[in-house]
């Protein structure tokens, strides 16, 4: 674009492209003074008089088009002398787009300058051709420990800062295939010479025509110290930092390479003998520092390749690999190391200054190198272990398939369990209890109704409930139903005043919750407290014998009443006996079945009978089935029966029908 100018600064002629660009017609610029086309930052000055001033012959400006539009322009002046008239030739050119892309350079090189120093990732560049640093980050030297001269213008391998000049090794060949290379786990030392993990990456990248790498490194080593917490977390005890319960299942699933594919392993459950009692007796510090003991010791006893692991509580197992491949050479390889753990566990432990001896029961399952369920192989071994226990303690059992068979009776007998509660299929019987032939009270007593075996009776569910705590909601449903019974008698004459005796299990009555479903029951069914008896065990006794007493104490005061059952069988003493807020002692049915023919038996019943007159309590005997039974029970001072002689325990249907006619034969 060609401009001409006078002296005076006003425009005497412009080519068309000139025209073109400020948006007016040739005739409307010739005569247009050059400040009409000046940027207010000029308008006090012609493009003459400042090129002139500046003793040059181009500026850098910013004209204003027709338009109002602004735009940045490159001016190139030449004066002229025509005829005796000082004229200015000026050359324009548009830089709007080069002052911006200018701009946005500079902007762009600050914004990178900025990431490059205040990024918290370690960032470098260095020369391709030698590795020299040219250029750091803050975070860079902040991480290493280096002053910035100390590192400009020199290698890593200068510094030294390679861990491993094999990982410097490995990322040379992936730089030479790729150019690049991402997340990279490599080892690097600091300036003090300490060493850490770190997460690398870096790409080719030219600058000033040359190449170069630009490195970005990440500190890992807190990341790589949590994974590691984490896993310990996940997969090993805490007290004893063995392989946890989780960790050893794994490696128990886990299926040998090569020839070890043929060779049997063994699983070994280790449970310390009565470590509940001593944890109680030392305290629970002492009883750890004892099971870290054990550990240490359980160690001792295996080989390198074998696996000890802490399962929970004083509970250890040990997976023994690469046995013989024949089951009973494998057997007495296991059987070798039984006999080192017992060995071992029973030299005396010090702790606390006092010696303390253990012992421990052991149960093993010889298995495959590649079993098809890894539970199940713990599960054969706890089962073994059991018996162990129940076989006298330290000693050791080895699993047999039929054990299994019964195992697998036991996990369908509590699905149906579950599911009998869940379809109400239990149902309550009464027996009825008697006294100078008059009714005074019945026991209420679980039955099954299985929908395929017909009635079942106690023995045949109770005790495995009792081990499931399947007990708990049984025993909740059973207490619900004798105060609903209670609560239909009392609008019958003849059953009005009858008690109905519950019978209570440990587990159930050690619930912190038991009371409040006591009362909540009694005042969801309306039943009268005055005749619900509930029935306890002697094994109540065993633990915690004042919270029995507390519990006790509080449902008498809501005016229930007490019956200890079995009384005389288990750990009767008369120190308990005495601050026991009792109503009632039971006469067991094994001395009562014995009575007639057996002195000590005769001798026990007497006692029962007599301790409960001294001590105010009323008693009675269960299980009487015959006259003489009877009779010679009067003779001793009891007048109060329960059993087969008056009646079996009868369905709620019966009991109208058995009371009429005990009545009619009473009279």
């Amino acid at each position: 674009m060609l401009l001409v100018e006078t002296a005076s600064g006003r425009i005497v002629d412009a080519n068309p492209a000139a025209s073109a660009y400020y948006g007016y017609a040739r005739e409307q610029m010739i005569g247009m003074p050059v400040r009409q086309i000046d940027a207010a930052s000029y308008e006090d000055n012609t493009i003459l008089e400042r090129t002139l001033e500046a003793g040059q012959n181009y500026f850098n400006g910013r004209h204003r088009l027709a338009s109002g539009e602004e735009r940045d322009v490159e001016v190139y002046s030449s004066p002229v002398d025509l005829d005796g008239v000082s004229l200015q030739f000026s050359i324009v050119y548009d830089i709007t787009r080069r002052k911006q892309a200018q701009q946005e350079l500079r902007a762009s090189e600050a914004f990178y300058r900025t990431v490059f120093q205040t990024s918290l990732d370690a960032i470098s560049i260095s020369r391709l051709q030698d590795g020299m640093y040219v250029d750091v980050s803050k975070s860079f030297l902040d991480l290493m420990g280096y002053e910035r001269e100390e590192v400009i213008g020199r290698t890593s391998l200068e510094l030294n800062i390679w861990a491993s000049f094999d990982d410097r090794r490995k990322l040379a060949d992936r730089l030479r295939q790729n150019a690049d290379c991402h997340n990279m786990e490599v080892k690097f030392r600091k300036k003090s010479g300490e060493t850490f993990s770190g997460l690398f990456s870096a790409s080719l990248v030219e600058l000033d025509d040359a190449s170069y790498f630009l490195s970005v490194l990440r500190n890992i080593s807190e990341a790589k110290e949590a994974e590691g917490r984490i896993r310990d977390l996940a997969f090993y005890d805490p007290l004893t930092h063995l392989p946890n319960r989780h960790l050893l299942m794994d490696r128990l699933g886990q299926t040998p390479s090569g020839r070890n594919r043929k060779r049997k392993r063994a699983l070994l459950f280790v449970d310390i003998d009565d470590f509940r009692t001593l944890n109680e007796a030392i305290g629970r510090e002492t009883g750890d520092i004892l099971l870290q003991e054990v550990a240490r010791r359980l160690i001792e006893c295996v080989r390198e390749s074998d696996t000890v692991a802490r399962l929970s509580g004083d509970e250890f197992g040990i997976m023994l690999e690469y046995l013989s491949d024949i089951a009973e050479q494998a057997a007495a390889q296991a059987q070798v190391v039984a006999e080192k753990i017992k060995a071992s566990v029973g030299r005396p432990f010090s702790l606390a200054g006092r010696e303390f001896h253990k012992t421990a029961s052991i149960g093993i399952s010889i298995f495959s190198a590649y079993p098809e369920n890894a539970n199940d192989v713990l599960q054969q071994a706890e089962i073994a272990m059991n018996l162990a226990k129940t076989a006298g303690r330290n000693t050791k059992r080895f699993f047999a398939p039929a054990l299994q068979a019964n195992v697998n009776a036991r996990a369908v007998l509590e699905q149906d369990i579950r599911q009998a509660i869940k379809e109400r299929q239990f149902v309550l019987y009464y027996q009825p209890q008697v006294e100078d032939s008059r009714l005074i009270g019945v026991e209420a007593l679980l039955r099954w109704n299985h929908p395929e075996r017909g009635i079942l009776p106690p023995s045949e569910f109770i005790p495995f409930a009792e081990e499931t705590g399947l007990i708990l909601p049984l025993g909740i449903w059973a207490l619900d139903a004798a105060c609903t019974q209670i609560a239909a008698w009392e609008s019958q004459k003849e059953m009005a005043n009858v008690s109905v005796a519950a019978n209570i299990s440990a587990r159930q009555f050690r619930q912190p919750i038991f009371i409040d479903q006591v009362l909540s029951a009694l005042h969801r069914t309306g039943a009268n407290p005055a005749n619900l008896k509930l029935e306890l065990t002697e094994s109540m006794l065993v633990e915690n014998f004042e919270d029995v007493i507390a519990k006790m104490t509080v449902l008498k005061s809501h005016g229930l009443t007490f019956s200890m059952d079995d009384f005389g069988t288990g750990y009767s003493s008369l120190a308990y006996l005495k601050r026991l807020p009792l109503d009632q002692l039971k006469i067991d049915r094994a001395f009562i079945r014995d009575v007639l023919v057996d002195v000590v038996s005769g001798a026990i019943a007497q006692t029962v009978i007599s301790l409960s007159k001294a001590m105010g309590l009323s008693v009675i005997a269960e299980g009487v089935e015959t006259v003489e039974q009877r009779d010679f029970l009067v003779g001793l001072g009891c007048h109060a029966f329960q059993g087969y002689l008056f009646s079996r325990p009868l369905p709620v249907q019966d009991i109208s029908s058995w009371v009429s006619k005990f009545n009619l034969a009473a009279r």
